[in-house]
């Protein structure tokens, strides 16, 4: 990849992103935003959590050591550590602090 392409990849991506940031103002303007719309901003958030977390769990092998013990004990440490905090980034890097560290020192 030369400089160019590299440099015009890079210009295409921020283009890109900032039409899907500015595009709600461009649209809606003054106006208020729908019902949907607003519900929407309410419940994606939640739906793509849980595809995330089917996502990275989709491949555990129970048959096969570990077990998926790495993995469910990280899922029920954030389960546990959001439960406690209410603090997401909080939850995520203790997640995957434990999963890193099972994964790498335990099993």
């Amino acid at each position: 990849m030369t400089d160019l392409h590299s440099g015009l990849l890079i210009a295409v991506i921020a283009a890109v992103t900032m039409l899907l940031r500015f595009l709600p103002f461009l649209v809606f303007g003054n106006r208020e935003t729908p019902a949907f719309v607003t519900y929407l901003g309410k419940v994606l958030p939640y739906a793509v959590m849980g595809m995330l977390v089917v996502y990275c769990l989709r491949n555990i092998s129970f048959v096969a050591s570990p077990h998926g013990i790495p993995e469910l004990v990280s899922v029920a440490l954030v389960a546990l550590l959001h439960i406690w905090k209410r603090n997401t980034l909080l939850s995520i890097i203790g997640g995957t602090a434990c999963y890193m560290v099972l994964v790498q020192v335990v099993f």
